[in-house]
């Protein structure tokens, strides 16, 4: 098996191929729950939830195998969990996009990453954003994909008189309190594949209770579900104005900082991590997520990024690429156990949902709560990301009470153009939209 893997190009030197293996199990069975979510979060928008499986284990599979093959790090890729919320939530329910054109912006965004990856733009674009609302956007989303969760159980309700509150406890409420309540106990029990194994029994559960339906004739196996409803189904009408140009820019940001803010964490894991503070092929592993992009957004599914569930494979031992090799092949051979995956009900992913933005929420305490011009504009991100029901409209408004506050109070100097073109640019789209 080493000639094999060093003739693909992976350093066999150290590496246990059986260690190698398990990780790459590890990693997927505690990422694995993103192919029941992820086509649960996109098929509110009308999109076809077989063709959305497909998609997501496609893309998956694709963005980890370049990243194996590319940057040789045992990291995994696949849909964000932020960012499929933001095309489901904000692009096509808040801002009325169809779904079509709102996978035209994922493929163009894609394109986009991958230039500004090949041009080192990147870094022009992180240090433009001050470290206090890059920690605010990833805690944002994290409550705001906590919140989808609640909601899409049935837990939170719209109420005439308080806008929100709880709902009623029906057997998929109280399936979708069961789901989260076992993720809790498994993942402060240390299981790994917590949240898999959440979804499972919570889907299992909620047989008897008339949530998971079972359809006449049912079996686990069949051919990969049909991709042609979503493949390549692109609407470029009503791309040139300022709004979709701000959705261009919050997609970058939020997908830049998520792949980095992972990238460091799961280096500094794997003791890769240069003296410098550099990390290896770091740069192949963001453009394998940028041409994953680009192919997912032509499959059909949302923006690509690294997985922070890596860290469970690397904890196993996983140091190459053939840890995240395996886990691209096991997404493909998901493909054939689809219908196991299509009977899960939304209330149960609810569990993953909520501890995915528990996870998430790691990053408040990395806030500056000394300064209110700095937790202010913090506060702002992650609340309105919640309240708008929108990713965009958070990073908007806090980007420009950043601006605001730092002007009024006379620090203009922490301050640069980019952020105050951002701000103009945010006060148009306001009073124009």
């Amino acid at each position: 098996m080493k000639p094999f893997t060093k003739l693909l190009g992976f350093d066999t030197k150290n590496m246990k191929m059986k260690t190698e293996l398990i990780a790459g199990a590890t990693t997927f069975l505690t990422m694995s729950y993103i192919l029941a979510v992820n086509p649960a979060i996109l098929s509110s928008t009308g999109m076809d939830k077989g063709a959305l499986f497909t998609a997501t284990a496609l893309s998956a599979a694709i963005a980890t195998l370049l990243l194996a093959f590319m940057a040789k790090l045992p990291f995994a890729q696949a849909p964000s969990m932020g960012l499929n919320a933001f095309f489901a939530y904000t692009l096509c329910q808040a801002m009325g996009y169809s779904w079509e054109q709102a996978l035209a912006i994922m493929l163009i965004e894609g394109l986009v990453f991958l230039l500004i990856t090949f041009f080192n733009v990147r870094e022009l674009i992180l240090d433009s954003i001050p470290k206090n609302l890059r920690y605010a956007i990833s805690a944002g989303i994290g409550m705001f994909i906590a919140f989808i969760g609640l909601k899409n159980a049935g837990i939170i309700v719209a109420k005439e008189g308080t806008f929100v509150g709880l709902g009623a406890f029906t057997p998929e409420s109280t399936l979708g309190i069961i789901a989260i309540l076992l993720s809790g106990i498994l993942m402060a029990r240390n299981v790994k594949g917590s949240l898999f194994y959440g979804i499972v029994a919570a889907t299992l559960i909620g047989i008897p209770m008339g949530v998971t339906m079972i359809p006449d004739g049912w079996l686990p196996v069949s051919a990969p579900q049909d991709i042609s409803p979503i493949f390549c189904h692109f609407d470029f009408n009503g791309f040139f104005n300022i709004k979709t140009l701000l959705v261009f820019f919050s997609l970058l940001i939020v997908n830049i900082f998520d792949t980095i803010g992972t990238l460091v964490g799961l280096a500094e894991k794997t003791g890769i991590v240069q003296p410098d503070g550099s990390i290896p092929r770091v740069k192949e592993a963001m453009m394998s997520d940028a041409i994953g992009t680009t192919c997912g957004a032509m499959l059909g599914s949302s923006t690509i990024t690294t997985y922070i569930e890596s860290a469970s494979g690397i904890a196993e031992g996983g140091r190459s690429g053939v840890t995240s090799a395996f886990v691209g092949i096991l997404f493909l051979l998901s493909l054939l156990v689809s219908p196991i995956f299509l009977l899960i009900p939304g209330a149960a992913t609810s569990g993953a949902l909520v501890l995915v933005g528990v996870l998430m929420l790691d990053s408040v305490k990395k806030l500056d709560l000394s300064d209110v011009s700095e937790s202010f504009p913090a506060f702002i991100t992650m609340i309105t990301m919640v309240l708008c029901y929108s990713i965009a409209d958070g990073i908007c408004l806090g980007i420009l009470s950043y601006v605001i506050l730092k002007l009024c109070v006379g620090r203009w100097k922490q301050l640069n153009i980019t952020l105050v073109t951002l701000a103009i640019l945010f006060i148009i789209n306001f009073v124009f939209n």
